[in-house]
């Protein structure tokens, strides 16, 4: 592509650190590099994956920093071009002199994720790792980060490749079998097919299952806070954040529409969603953000239930009946008892006992807490990270964490299905190809082997600059 010809640049480090590292990629990177710096050793000349000292110099031969400069060879280097990685101090004003002397010197800035495109388009790694790059760096938890390393590392890329060799082999046989139409001749066992085609769609399908817990925990558990008007909601948000991130007024329906905060607790990152009070409302942005607020339940995986101890039971029961009746057995439902600091003991008691015959599903708890005062705050945080323990070590496994390589298995998976289909009906082998090559062509969509320019600068320009 044209835009190789070009040398890139670009701080390849966060700003405010002692040290910041800038990387240059391309064609002249060497070249460029010499320009500015002034060491022992030239750095055009210099070896592979050497160090060197010396300084960086203005056009008049004023000191701008001393450093030290990496050298890569192509295609021994990230990006597969000739590299430099040049590591000065960290002042924003020595990183923009050297970036200013980079770009006098015919060096390009680097467009957000370039670096990584590189690498992808010199084949250093496929689209799928390119990818991990991003999420490794957005990583927030353990669990996501063994996630992305192992992506990078192309675990997700090899189970796909082995899906694909097998479907290509029998691909290959059909679209044989087109040549020879006339004779109606039959190269592919159809039986043989069948059962790929099943093994393979069984593959794919538990690939597409495993998106919810990997988006969960690349992304945090989501958790709709839900519950009547003035039932601690919005106070429970802030202080499971530790800071007063919603407004929290006396006034009922202060909250119109959802808030969403991600926290750590213990190791598991949660996406906090705080909505908007249910009841019956005139209102129409209110009746607007009531909506929502069902949207965010009915998607959450995890859905606390706010109930005010201080409403009568009835209403109490009404309101946690209602929520439980829109809960699906997939979804863990935890009642929240709250403002116990206002009521009495035997009431608390007495609610929670009132709540028994709803806690008749996996995953469904009860805890009395006071969302004001802290009370049993601390039970619930340690109850919602052990419940959720799990997705450290279902990180060891295959997990699909990217909506765009949900939406092409999905796709895969329809394809499938038609291929199967086909085959039991006996279905004309050019129908049943291209069925086939629809297949192919979603799961190599997933690692690069088809795309387009449009689908790769989506990619890209959501990347950091500097990667």
């Amino acid at each position: 592509m044209d835009h190789f010809e070009n040398t890139i640049a670009a701080p390849s480090t966060a700003p405010g650190g002692a040290v910041a590292v800038i990387r240059v990629s391309g064609p002249k990177a060497l070249d460029c590099a010499d320009h500015i710096f002034r060491g022992k050793t030239s750095l055009a000349q210099a070896k592979g994956y050497s160090l060197h000292f010396g300084s960086i110099r203005e056009a008049d031969g004023s000191l701008i920093d001393e450093v030290l400069v990496s050298v890569f060879r192509a295609p021994h280097s990230y990006t597969g071009e000739n590299a430099v990685e040049i590591a000065c101090h960290g002042s924003g004003y020595i990183v923009s002199r050297i970036l200013a002397r980079l770009l006098e010197n015919g060096v390009k800035m680097a467009a957000p994720g370039e670096f990584t495109q590189r690498a992808f388009l010199h084949g250093k790694m496929d689209l799928s790792q390119a990818e991990a790059v991003a999420d490794l760096i957005a990583a927030q938890t353990a669990a996501a980060h063994r996630i992305a390393l192992k992506q990078l590392k192309g675990g997700f890329s090899e189970e796909l490749a082995g899906m694909r060799s097998e479907l290509l082999h029998l691909a290959s046989l059909l679209e044989l079998e087109l040549d020879f139409s006339d004779e109606e001749v039959e190269f592919a066992d159809r039986t043989q097919l069948r059962e790929l085609v099943e093994k393979v769609l069984a593959h794919c399908r538990k690939l597409i299952e495993s998106f919810r817990l990997g988006n969960a925990i690349k992304n945090g558990v989501p958790v709709a806070i839900v519950g009547n008007t003035n039932s601690g909601k919005s106070t429970l948000l802030n202080a499971l954040l530790g800071e007063n991130r919603a407004i929290v007024s006396d006034i009922a329906g202060t909250t119109r529409d959802t808030i969403e905060e991600t926290c750590n607790l213990d190791g598991v990152l949660f996406r906090f969603i705080d909505t908007a009070g249910l009841r019956e409302s005139s209102d129409t942005i209110e009746r607007i953000g009531i909506e929502r607020a069902y949207e965010k339940l009915a998607a959450a995986q995890l859905v606390l239930a706010t109930l005010d101890l201080g409403a009568p039971l009835p209403d109490l029961l009404a309101s946690a009946r209602d929520i439980a009746g829109r809960v699906t057995d997939e979804q863990q439902l935890v009642f929240l008892l709250n403002k116990a600091d206002k009521v009495r003991t035997d009431a608390a008691r007495a609610a929670q006992e009132a709540l028994t015959p709803l806690l008749n599903a996996p995953g469904r708890q009860v805890f009395v807490i006071s969302a004001k005062s802290g009370a049993g705050l601390e039970e619930l945080r340690h109850a919602l990270a052990a419940s959720w323990q799990n997705l450290d070590t279902a990180s060891e496994t295959t997990l699909v964490t990217n909506t765009r390589h949900l939406e092409a298995l999905q796709c895969a998976a329809a394809a499938f299905d038609r291929v199967r289909d086909g085959l039991c009906t006996a279905l004309p082998s050019d129908l049943v190809a291209q069925d086939l090559r629809e297949c192919l062509y979603h799961l190599g969509s997933i690692v690069g082997e088809v795309s387009n320019n449009e689908i790769l600068g989506n990619i890209f320009e959501h990347f950091c600059i500097g990667k």
